[in-house]
């Protein structure tokens, strides 16, 4: 009696305890990785905060006196900073 239930453990258990476990595919253990940010365009990110900050203290358009200055020195090299990147990063892709 013991030796048929030990043959139905083997049988039928234990195949399914000690099954293997299918291996992720490289390309989803990819997916689930987030992406780094790289230390240039983080840099470029607080630049892109600390820039017109500065300038928006220097000019101070709230006043209405410096406002076109500001956005001349503050803003415009901002937005054409990043339009380049943009035009850039597009170019590589191919």
């Amino acid at each position: 009696m013991l030796l048929i239930g030990l043959i139905i453990v083997g049988i039928l258990i234990l195949p399914r305890i000690l099954k293997p476990q299918p291996q992720p595919s490289p390309t989803l253990r990819r997916a689930n990785k987030k992406p780094k940010l790289a230390w240039t365009l983080r840099l470029a990110i607080v630049l892109t905060v600390l820039w017109p900050l500065c300038w928006a203290l220097y000019f101070r358009p709230w006043q209405q006196t410096g406002l076109i200055s500001f956005v001349a020195v503050g803003i415009v090299p901002v937005t054409i900073f990043w339009c380049v990147k943009w035009i850039l990063a597009g170019m590589q892709l191919k």
